[in-house]
């Protein structure tokens, strides 16, 4: 069960209850103060866990900006951004109020009809990241707030184990973490990672026009490099002894306690793996892997973070200010200093904080590499099996043209 929590208070308990929490944002919000309304206004938020004790202070500082406008009962649930729209569609008419959700779920979202057209899009294409405003539009239409420009991957690398040269290949970098009795990390249980071995060669996978089905052409037997050479080389990489598959929590828990030296991962987990290793923290751009007798520099999927108010909120109005409020310059800033987050906010994201973050200095670096996640939803499953298969060493004895054909069609079903 999701843990409860509520955040804030009536506005007239402010001054006594949050005296705590720090950092508030300063700008007052455009609309004059107005008699206190006699119903409170209650909203549900729901955010990711790690967020927590930002969002109290953004929340806080939301209430205490419209003191006197009304009461208020904003609530706190914790929920991944890449499960929102899961969660929502249990039951769409009394979800969360306002949201934090991953932009490959937005086409979704306002297919479902939870999603309505953001009432000031002027305003937030002028004060947001064209990229950023491109992922939260559908046919040039702005449904969500932007809120992080930086929902990609790149390299994160111990600088006592790797020098600038050794990055830059894989299998090098694979076979220092073996020497030294040690780890890279990478996800294979998720086809958003796994897309970085595929994404580079000339294979091809995406979305139709109907915004539904997928196409993909990963096991082209064909072309300069063919589905099987990729295939090949995942083995090569899942046998290394330098190699370790594992997600978020894998990944950190090895940081942490000195087993993995390296990893492809995203920069929310930057703060920490930059407390982990302090003056030996390193981050990159992906390297290049060995494919077809040459070598393929890895490629990503970018990606955005977004703040969606549900059309079917009681309070559609206080909802919309909360997430305007969630995603302004300031809070972004604020993102920025306490997670690690890259903003979306054209300021925010020229300051000169963000500009010297070594993490979003990766970032920048593979943007060219990397291409905005337009995937259905059938990609997921079958690209997680067949990584599966390969990182078991290819235990049925399939031939791998034909486990890339029965991948392929999955991703491409109907």
């Amino acid at each position: 069960m999701k843990k409860n929590i509520n955040l804030c208070f009536p506005a007239l308990a402010l001054a006594v209850l949050l005296s705590g929490c720090q950092e508030k944002p300063a700008p007052q919000p455009e609309e004059q103060a107005q008699a206190p309304a006699s119903d409170t206004v209650s909203l549900t938020v729901w955010g990711a866990e790690e967020d927590e004790e930002l969002l109290c202070q953004i929340i806080d500082g939301f209430q205490e900006a419209y003191r006197g406008q009304a009461d208020f009962a904003i609530t706190f649930m914790p929920q991944s951004e890449s499960t929102c729209t899961n969660a929502l569609m249990e039951d769409l008419e009394n979800g969360a109020d306002v949201f934090a959700f991953a932009d490959d779920q937005l086409n979704t979202l306002v297919a479902a009809g939870a999603l309505e057209p953001v009432a000031n899009p002027e305003k937030v294409r002028e004060a947001n990241l064209a990229e950023a405003v491109l992922a939260a539009s559908v046919n040039d239409t702005l449904y969500a707030l932007p809120l992080t420009a930086d929902n990609g991957y790149f390299l994160y690398y111990n600088k006592e184990f790797f020098g600038n040269e050794d990055i830059k290949s894989f299998d090098r970098m694979l076979d220092i973490a073996a020497e030294q009795g040690k780890k890279i990390s990478m996800e294979w249980s998720s086809g958003w990672y796994v897309y970085s071995l595929f994404g580079n060669t000339g294979l091809t996978v995406g979305l139709n026009d109907d915004g539904i089905t997928n196409y993909c052409t990963w096991n082209a037997a064909d072309g300069a490099v063919k589905g099987t050479d990729v295939a090949q080389s995942m083995l090569a990489i899942a046998a290394h002894p330098g190699f370790i598959s594992t997600d978020d929590a894998g990944f950190l828990a090895g940081v942490r306690n000195g087993t993995i030296i390296a990893g492809i991962n995203g920069v929310w987990n930057s703060v920490a793996v930059e407390e982990s290793w302090g003056r030996n923290f390193g981050a990159s751009k992906l390297p290049s892997y060995a494919c077809a007798g040459k070598q393929i520099q890895m490629a990503s999927f970018s990606g955005y973070k977004l703040i969606g108010v549900n059309a079917y909120s009681a309070n559609g109005e206080w909802a919309a200010k909360l997430a305007e409020w969630i995603t302004n310059e300031d809070n972004q800033k604020l993102r920025f200093r306490m997670r690690g987050q890259g903003p979306s906010n054209k300021n925010a994201a020229a300051s000169d904080e963000v500009q010297s973050a070594p993490a979003i200095a990766a970032l920048l670096e593979q943007s060219e590499f990397s291409c905005l996640q337009r995937i259905g939803g059938n990609f997921w499953d079958p690209v997680t099996a067949f990584a599966g298969e390969i990182l078991a060493g290819n235990p049925t004895g399939k031939s791998l043209q034909e486990q890339l054909d029965k991948m392929v069609e999955g991703i491409t079903a109907p």
